[in-house]
């Protein structure tokens, strides 16, 4: 004979949990498997009280949460429906964003820092320099290199481009060393270039023409990194309550939110470096307008993640398995 009082104290705090996800929106990726794990073990504790013939009050109301638990688990199945795609640009990748921050904003200030220093060693030492210089007229060369191809398919060039580079720094971050290499050879690009500019009297010229679009798409690429970093080190220390293995792929689905958002971000970014960098509008203005942009989309990262991450996750600091 069912003790029934039991069994729902039993089963009353899941079923409770189970009424609390199902009215919430929007869920979080962890939130949604639990939902969709409630439901199943709620249907099953329905059909075991069923089979024993319980209380008709516990049974109906037990019946009534089973099916909201279904109308959450497939809500959106029957048609389109925008709220995914509002919940994660409003919540899920602001959020993840700024669980991040401590990673690629450090790697950001470290390698700014570094290609100044580049920049500066190599300006001062020409012999230097001279080994990775081909002696070229490089002011007209980077100048004109924005203005070489139409701006629509320059646009969509630098978008593909940056988007491969971030992409390969996030996808090799759980080998770290490759994503030390990408972000050497980049560094030492930019430094060689920077060098030659400066060394041609030409330094505000460079940083005129990287300002407008390099703000927003050098913090992408830093975004990358330091995600793909963040990936490697999840393995090698996973803390005190995860496996390694639980470590890595909570830490690869945090990955996976940013990297989507990444897309459309670096396409902003492409935007501004085909249609305003090169643009006959003054100089300053094409800074402000870079600069801007910018300053939203830390906004939209720090102060809106830090928002948006305590609404999804409370006061969790590691993401779930």
């Amino acid at each position: 004979m069912m003790d029934l009082d039991a069994y729902v104290t039993e089963r009353g705090g899941e079923w409770h949990r189970l009424e609390v996800l199902a009215e919430r929106r929007p869920l979080s990726p962890d939130d949604a498997d639990e939902l969709v794990m409630l439901y199943q073990r709620a249907a099953t504790h329905l059909s075991v009280l069923r089979s024993r013939n319980p209380d008709p009050i516990v049974l109906a109301d037990l019946s009534r949460l089973v099916l909201a638990g279904r109308a959450a688990v497939t809500r959106g199945g029957s048609g389109f429906s925008w709220r995914p795609f509002t919940g994660y640009f409003a919540y899920r990748l602001p959020a993840a964003l700024y669980r991040t921050r401590h990673w690629w904003g450090t790697l950001g200030v470290l390698l700014v820092a570094a290609c100044a220093a580049l920049i500066w060693y190599l300006s001062a030492h020409p012999s230097v320099l001279a080994l990775f210089s081909d002696g070229d007229d490089i002011q007209q060369e980077f100048v004109g290199y924005y203005s070489e191809y139409q701006a629509q398919n320059f646009a969509l060039q630098v978008w593909t481009n940056n988007a491969l580079i971030t992409a390969q720094c996030l996808a090799a971050g759980v080998l770290i060393l490759p994503v030390l290499y990408l972000l050497w050879t980049n560094l030492l690009n930019t430094g060689v270039v920077g060098a030659m500019m400066v060394g041609e009297d030409a330094g505000d010229t460079f940083l005129t023409y990287l300002a407008p679009h390099g703000l927003l798409e050098l913090t992408c690429l830093f975004i990358g990194a330091g995600v793909g970093l963040r990936l490697g080190w999840s393995w090698i220390a996973p803390g005190p309550l995860l496996t390694r293995r639980e470590s890595l792929v909570a830490w690869v689905r945090e990955g996976m939110l940013i990297a989507v958002g990444l897309v459309p971000t670096l396409a902003i970014a492409g935007t501004l470096e085909a249609f305003v960098t090169p643009s006959a509008l003054p100089a300053a203005l094409r800074i402000t307008i870079g600069a801007v942009v910018w300053l939203a989309f830390l906004a939209y990262a720090l102060l809106w993640g830090k928002i948006a991450d305590k609404h999804l996750f409370g006061t969790n600091t590691e993401p779930r398995p």
